[in-house]
Parts: C-alpha cells; sequence; structure tokens
C-alpha cells in the first residue's frame, strides 16, 4: 500500500508516561485502562523523507478550517534534539496546562517531551501569583528544570508586555492559552485575550483551549476574522481528532470514496466525581453540553461537514423532572439559581448541509469514575464505531461483503502529544504539520453547541411548583 498524496493517517507516537521523578501531577489509573494489543495492519508504509525547512510558516485559512484533512504520516516521533531555544508563555497555571487526578490533559509535559532541552518558559501568567508559584516551583525541583529556570511570573498579558518591552526582549515563539473560557473568545473588556494578543503579539503563534469562549457566537465569529486577517497559526485543543482511530476513520471513508449518511455521537459522564460547582451552574460553564459534549460535537462536525444551525431540534430532561432526580451529586446544588441548574440529559438530532443526519446525546447519569462515549458513523455498505476514546480508544468497523465487525486497538496513543507536536511542526515548518483545529472550525463547533442548548430550553416542559 502506497500512502495518498491527498490523504495519510497519523501516527501518534509513543505513549508518554510521567516518571516518578517528574513534578506532573498524578494521572489515575482508571484512565490508562488495559488495552488490547493492535490488531489492525500497519496503515501506511515507512518512509524516509528529509526535512525540508519551509521558507513561509503554514497560515490557516477558510479552506484548510473547511476542509479537514487528515495529516500526513507519522508513525513515530524522535527524540527531541538540541537547537535553538524555543520560547513559550504559557496563559493559565490550573490543571489544563499543569495536569490533575481528573484526566490526562498537561499542555507543560507535551511540550516538555516535544521539544525537550529547547524548550524555555519565559513567563507564567496567572492572576493567582501564588498558585502560579508553586507550580514554578514544583517544576524547578524536577529534571525539566532548565525550561523553567528563568519563568517570570505576571498577573496580566499586559504585565508581561510592558516587561518584555522594557528590556527589548524578543516576543515568544508560541502562546499556550489554558485560562477559563470565560475570558477569551469575545470582544468586550476582560473577555478579549486574543484581541489583547493579537494587539501585543501580532506575530506569535496561539494554542488556545476548547471551546473557544463563552460569549456571543457574533464575538467568536468576530474574532476568528480578526486572527484570519492577521495571519497567525492557530490552534485549538480539539484533541479527539488527533487520535489513531480517528485518523483510521477518515482514511476508510477517503479511500472508498465514500459519503457519511448519518453521525451519532453518544457522551455519558460520571456526574459523582464532578465535584466544581461552576459545572453544575450554567450561568459560569454554559451547561454540559457546551463545556463537555463540545468534544463530540465537534467530532460529530469533522465527519459530517458544516451544520445547517436551523435545522437543529433538541429535548431535554431537566433537574426538576422525575427523570432528572439524581442520588449522588457531590455538590450542594440548593446554591446554585434554579434557572441555571443544568439538565441532566440533553438530545438533538440536526441535518448537515449535504443533506446527512447528525444526533447527539449527552447524559448526566453514570455514577463512579469512568465515562461511557461513543460515535458512529455511517456510510454506504459502512458503519464504523469509536469506543471509549479518553481511555481505551477501539474502532469497530463493518463493510460490504461482511456481516462482522472488523476490530482495531491502538496501543500508546496520546492525542494531546500530537495536536502539541503538530503546532510546533507548523511553526517551525516541520516535515509533516498539520493543524486540525483552526480558530474557525472551533467556533462553527461552539455555535453548534449553543444551537443544542437553546433548542433544549425552548422545548423544555415548564416546571410546575406544588
Amino acid at each position: 500500500m502506497t500512502s495518498s498524496p491527498m490523504f495519510s493517517v497519523i501516527n501518534l507516537g509513543p505513549r508518554l508516561t510521567p516518571s516518578s521523578t517528574m513534578s506532573f501531577a498524578r494521572i489515575p489509573r482508571r484512565l490508562f485502562a488495559q488495552r488490547a494489543l493492535h490488531t489492525s495492519p500497519t496503515l501506511l508504509p515507512r518512509h524516509n523523507r528529509p526535512h525540508v525547512r519551509m521558507l513561509k510558516p503554514i497560515v490557516q485559512s477558510r479552506n484548510i478550517a473547511v476542509t479537514a484533512t487528515a495529516p500526513t504520516a507519522m508513525f513515530s516521533h524522535p527524540p527531541p534534539e538540541p537547537g535553538a531555544d524555543f520560547n513559550v508563555v504559557f496563559i493559565g497555571a490550573g490543571n489544563i496546562m499543569f495536569g490533575s487526578d481528573e484526566g490526562p490533559w498537561n499542555h507543560s509535559f507535551r511540550f516538555e517531551h516535544k521539544l525537550g532541552p529547547r524548550l524555555k518558559v519565559t513567563a507564567l501568567i496567572d492572576p493567582n501569583l501564588s498558585r502560579a508559584q508553586t507550580v514554578i516551583d514544583g517544576k524547578r525541583a524536577s529534571f525539566v528544570e532548565s525550561a523553567y529556570r528563568d519563568t517570570e511570573l505576571f498577573k496580566t498579558i499586559e504585565d508581561y508586555h510592558a516587561a518584555l518591552k522594557a528590556r527589548k526582549s524578543t516576543d515568544p515563539h508560541a502562546i499556550v492559552v489554558g485560562c477559563p473560557p470565560a475570558y477569551r473568545g469575545g470582544t468586550t473588556k476582560g473577555a478579549d485575550l486574543e484581541l489583547q494578543l493579537l494587539k501585543y503579539f501580532p506575530k506569535t503563534a496561539y494554542f488556545v483551549e476548547k471551546p473557544v469562549g463563552t460569549g456571543t457566537i457574533e464575538a467568536a465569529r468576530t474574532v476568528t476574522e480578526e486572527l484570519i486577517n492577521n495571519g497567525n497559526i492557530v490552534s485549538v485543543g480539539y484533541m479527539l481528532r488527533y487520535l489513531r482511530c480517528v485518523q483510521m476513520m477518515k482514511r476508510i471513508i477517503h479511500d472508498n470514496d465514500l459519503t457519511v449518511i448519518a453521525t451519532n455521537a453518544r457522551y455519558s459522564c460520571a456526574y459523582e466525581a464532578i465535584a466544581k460547582p461552576a459545572w453544575w451552574n450554567k450561568a459560569i460553564d454554559m451547561g454540559p453540553v457546551i463545556e463537555q459534549g463540545t468534544h463530540f460535537c465537534d467530532l460529530s462536525r469533522y465527519f459530517g461537514g458544516d451544520v445547517d444551525i436551523n435545522s437543529v431540534v433538541a429535548k431535554s430532561v431537566e433537574w426538576y423532572e422525575t427523570p432528572g432526580k439524581l442520588s449522588k451529586i457531590p455538590i450542594d446544588e440548593s446554591k446554585i439559581p434554579e434557572e441555571q441548574r443544568i439538565p441532566r440529559l440533553t438530545s438533538a438530532v440536526w441535518k448537515y448541509d449535504n443533506g446527512a443526519v447528525g444526533a447527539f446525546t449527552h447524559a448526566v447519569a453514570l455514577q463512579g469514575q469512568a465515562y461511557a462515549c461513543e460515535l458512529e458513523v455511517w456510510a454506504d455498505g459502512f458503519h464504523m464505531r469509536l469506543v471509549d476514546p479518553y481511555q481505551a480508544p477501539t474502532l469497530y468497523v463493518r463493510r460490504p461483503g461482511d456481516d462482522h465487525e472488523e476490530r482495531h486497538a491502538f496501543t500508546d496513543d496520546d492525542p494531546f502529544f500530537s495536536e502539541v507536536s503538530s503546532f510546533i511542526d507548523a511553526i517551525e515548518g516541520g516535515p509533516d504539520p498539520h493543524i486540525l483545529s483552526s480558530f474557525e472550525d472551533a467556533t462553527k463547533t461552539y455555535e453548534l453547541t449553543w444551537a443544542i442548548r437553546l433548542a433544549s430550553e425552548a422545548s423544555r416542559v415548564p416546571r410546575i411548583k406544588m
């Protein structure tokens, strides 16, 4: 088999496992459940490609955002090589940037393993300087000390910019945005972080967490236009697109010249373990579809394409309805205004622009620790099921001429590392730079999640107070 010049499959390289000497937060064992051995044949042959540095960095465009093609092959990632310093600024000293017991997210860990001794974190920006100092102290006590030896702490991006210009230092190569979405994706003061970054660091590349914000769709579109017009390299953290299983699904669709007929995504969270009060309050985290289910709405769009937003219909089970009574809510929900309490289940259906149908269900129903998530994709003669993408990604495929399902399980898969690796390669003109989620594309996912929430609220059964 030879690789197609238009489409190939990403390989995410070795799984990154923090050693006991690292300062990274412990990743719970349950998130790395025992995985079956890879039962699939090699997807693409290995190629020894010379590293050719690009004269100009890749700039995201509308075409790239709409045509979310898969990356070229990357079967293994070599150890970091010595080279010039790569200066990075982290915005946010919280869990997404430095890890937590809730999941495998930890952007600093991936940057350290991608860049090795080249990484220099020049600044950490967070209004909570005490927390930021604690994080940096931990890093300096670990083997990655050299990356954080000269890290400075600032409360705001304005403070950092002023200090940088006062000593006539160069701008960073990349800024990683891991602050809460309420501070970004908008156009009003305090929620306009991207616009401030464009003002102070117009030539820097940005890695932005999902969702793109918590404000209006119009504001997110305005930010999108500014980023596109300025030509920045921007990657948004929809890491599930980088899963090997997901890329294999894209390859099957491409190789068989298929048109997707329908997608069906289901996301069941383990609510007993979600002890963050803001998550249960729609006024803060915007509700579980926008804050959490966004990953599966994004995957649905990745396969189905753009959505006819006017076609979205949705129903919900609300907290005050009989099926919505939950027995193990870990926070005091009585402290949340009734109108801001989250639904227990949201189910939506829509049409894609090409006529295909999409469906999505988010359930706040499971207890314990493990989530249950699944995505189905149908095409003529084909049925593909992506199961358990967060813990043990497995792909089941039924093809024409065979009623039995193939099973493809991939070990050592770290999509977080792959998205960071692709982002850095895009900045440096690496051999196979591929950013699979642009800000424009992420804004379309944000629009879909809001459409689902609004449609479900418009159709909910009114509460009858006794």
